[in-house]
């Protein structure tokens, strides 16, 4: 931003470059200490000159007040905006000159009737409340608040649409016949515009005023505290002995961790609820060995079965049941054992089978002589067939046998 000096600049140029540094300041993050102040000498300008031209009187409402002015109603928000981000010793001081021009803007609107009659309080009144109707309150704000930036947005795509269109149009003279319908709807587009600009700001400048309260109230609370116990403020030196041990501290663990055996995840549920119960540690080990659960006096005894009087003495308040011989771990164990000595007898099946394949199907040297041998019985069979015909042993079957 070029240099520019405050004396010589009229109102309308001196609020646009203080606006200019309010848009950067918010909306793009930026934190030059030097250009909020600037901001802020060029905001004090023109509510001096506000004040010297009498623009605003409290008899008026915002139906008197003309489109070219309304703007500068939104400049004690600008001031209270940019006077929140300086950077200040005293904190308190900054917050309590921020408040007072969001006191001042949003007493103002009062006045001009630019607030909403529904749920509005003035300022005094907004801690008085309980939570639930802040927070109704604050809820409908935020929805009025986006209705109000929908509205921005559509009044500029319409003025930039008709902008584009009176291009395209190429007039060729200056004013022509229906071209003041046209200024008067941009007179118009400009009130509606800086209407609903000032109604965003008021829904700004309550969420605003709230939380820069909640920070007065939090920044004293601390202030008597470090007074009561002698402080008048808190030592750097104390915050950076505690990050120097916490830093420590975890340079230490980093290190201590490389040579640390991480111990084994516990897979027995058990086992894990006795650990949690603090019946075992977590270091001892564990062979997921579990007796059932015995009823009776054999209970009280500890499970301890002496002779034949106690077994069948703890038989007697024994379940409708079968108690289970193993638990859940157990079986899955076993399970698990089943399965890999059945994947195992199978990959082995078919590795012989895979062998057995393979020799049969290679040529060997005793072909011929099996193919001999099974010649020769073959046509012993047939002789031996020839020898016997088919019946020829049993006499029965003849007619006169």
């Amino acid at each position: 931003m070029g240099e520019w000096k405050m004396e010589e600049m009229p109102l309308p140029g001196l609020f646009d470059q203080a606006r200019k540094i309010h848009l950067m300041a918010t909306e793009s993050g930026a934190t030059d200490q030097e250009m909020v102040r600037k901001g802020c000498e060029a905001l004090d300008k023109c509510e001096d000159m506000i004040t010297k031209l009498g623009l605003f009187s409290a008899n008026e409402t915002k139906d008197d007040i003309s489109t070219c002015n309304l703007k500068y109603l939104l400049v004690p928000f600008y001031l209270a905006e940019l006077t929140e981000k300086i950077q200040h010793d005293d904190r308190i001081l900054t917050l309590k000159a921020s408040q007072a021009k969001l006191k001042e803007f949003l007493s103002f609107c009062e006045v001009m009737k630019l607030v909403p009659d529904e749920q509005w309080q003035s300022p005094d009144q907004m801690g008085s409340n309980s939570f639930a109707d802040r927070r109704a309150q604050k809820i409908a704000r935020f929805k009025l608040q986006k209705a109000a930036e929908a509205k921005l947005l559509e009044i500029k795509e319409r003025k930039e649409r008709r902008g584009r269109s009176n291009k395209a149009a190429a007039l060729s003279a200056p004013i022509e016949t229906g071209e003041e319908d046209v200024l008067d709807e941009d007179g118009e587009e400009e009130r509606e515009a800086w209407l609903s600009a000032i109604s965003l700001a008021i829904y700004k400048a309550v969420d605003l005023f709230e939380m820069l309260k909640r920070e007065e109230e939090m920044l004293s609370m601390v202030k008597e505290k470090q007074l009561k116990e002698g402080d008048g403020e808190f030592s750097k030196s104390v915050l950076d002995e505690r990050s120097k041990r916490a830093e420590a501290w975890h340079r230490d663990a980093s290190i201590r961790a490389q040579y640390i055996k991480p111990a084994q995840p516990i897979t027995c549920a058990t086992f894990a609820q006795d650990v949690l119960e603090g019946r075992a540690k977590a270091s001892q080990a564990h062979d997921h060995k579990h007796q059932p659960m015995i009823f009776g006096p054999a209970s009280i005894l500890g499970g301890g079965l002496i002779g034949e009087r106690e077994r069948m003495a703890a038989q007697v308040f024994q379940p409708g049941y079968r108690l289970p011989t193993m638990s859940i771990e157990e079986a899955g164990l076993k399970e698990m054992e089943m399965i890999n000595k059945w994947q195992e007898r199978n990959a082995k099946l078919m590795e012989e089978a895979n062998s057995t394949w393979h020799s049969d199907s290679q040529p060997g040297e005793n072909d011929d002589d099996d193919d001999d041998t099974a010649v020769a019985k073959a046509r012993a069979w047939d002789d031996w067939k020839d020898d016997n015909p088919r019946g020829a042993g049993n006499k029965k079957l003849t007619p006169c046998g």
